[in-house]
């Protein structure tokens, strides 16, 4: 990655992952100046593919990313790595200034940071998280169809979840936590699919050789699985937003926090759009790669609309 950045750009992303790319190789196909700020923490990294994404089902995160990346430098767009610690208006546009010093100037910012996946403190389940103990049916459930499953309760979304990942399996039992029991009318739907409810708290999620073999609740017991499905809650990287006041809110889901966004990718501040997981956190990559794009064009028109303003002003101005 290139590790000096120039004094100006028309946009920097903060983000450089599928969303950030996807916007930035938007912008650089317009002949936008384009700098994309990677931390290089990518939320998709413990995963073995993405799927869902029509034409490359199963690609490697890693080798998707380096596609993305060598696409986007080759339109001119620049790759730096480094952490964007804040970002502040100017007079011109927006100061981003990065952890290790450097700064740069931007007319525009696309927020494509992501999110965090804050999970339960269970013994055993950070350490399997992204292998054994997944989040989500449309990503992972066919690698693991027609195995003994756990779903472990974070929420209410987590009942729905259950239907989901019972579709991939036969054998699906369920360990309610708090805000996640069922009531009467989804306990009579669970002993229909053959769901098993099993009460207490999970203690731990219990691995061999590396991979998952069951979940203990706190009175002891074990209940086999070959994998765990645990929806986490999910929050928005917005620390370095401090000083702008975009505004963020409670998923209409329950699932988490968000930055608050248009269907353009606008927030609350002009100047900033925000993209993928950290507008819509439930988004999969392809979902994320497209509302990007979409916002990098928003962007690239609004761009387009000052510097016409620009040109009338500086006509103006020599004839006058």
């Amino acid at each position: 990655m290139e590790k000096t950045l120039k004094d100006n750009y028309d946009v920097i992303v903060v983000g450089g992952g599928t969303a950030g790319l996807a916007g930035a190789l938007t912008l650089a196909r317009s002949r936008r100046s384009v700098a994309v700020i990677d931390a290089g923490e990518p939320r998709n990294a413990p995963a073995e593919g993405v799927h869902g994404l029509l034409g490359l089902e199963g690609t490697p995160p890693t080798e998707l990313l380096k596609r993305g990346r060598d696409e986007v430098r080759g339109y001119g767009g620049e790759i730096l790595s480094g952490v964007v610690a804040n970002v502040r208006r100017t007079e011109e546009g927006f100061h981003v200034g990065l952890a290790d010093g450097r700064s740069a100037e931007a007319r525009r910012v696309l927020v494509a940071a992501g999110l965090v996946d804050e999970l339960p403190d269970i013994p055993g389940l950070r350490e399997q998280w992204g292998r054994g103990v997944l989040h989500c049916p449309y990503c992972h459930g066919w690698e693991v169809r027609d195995r003994p499953l756990a779903v472990v309760g974070t929420g209410p979304m987590s009942l729905h979840g259950v239907h989901l990942w019972r579709q991939l399996s036969a054998d699906v039992v369920y360990f309610p936590q708090e805000n996640a029991e069922p009531d009467d009318e989804q306990r009579e739907q669970f002993a229909a699919l053959g769901v098993r409810v099993v009460p207490g708290r999970v203690a731990a999620v219990e691995s061999e050789d590396g991979a998952v073999t069951g979940v203990r609740t706190v009175d002891g017991t074990v209940v086999p699985c070959e994998a765990v499905a645990m929806a986490p809650r999910m929050v928005a990287r917005t620390g370095f937003l401090g000083d702008l006041g975009v505004e963020t809110a409670e998923h209409p889901s329950g699932m988490g926090e968000h930055i608050v966004a248009d269907a353009m990718g606008r927030t609350s501040v002009p100047g900033v759009w925000a993209a993928g997981n950290v507008a819509d956190i439930a988004a999969n990559v392809a979902a994320a790669a497209s509302a990007s794009g979409f916002a990098a064009a928003q962007i690239n028109a609004d761009l387009a609309k000052e510097d016409a303003a620009r040109a009338v002003a500086l006509r103006s101005a020599a004839s006058a």
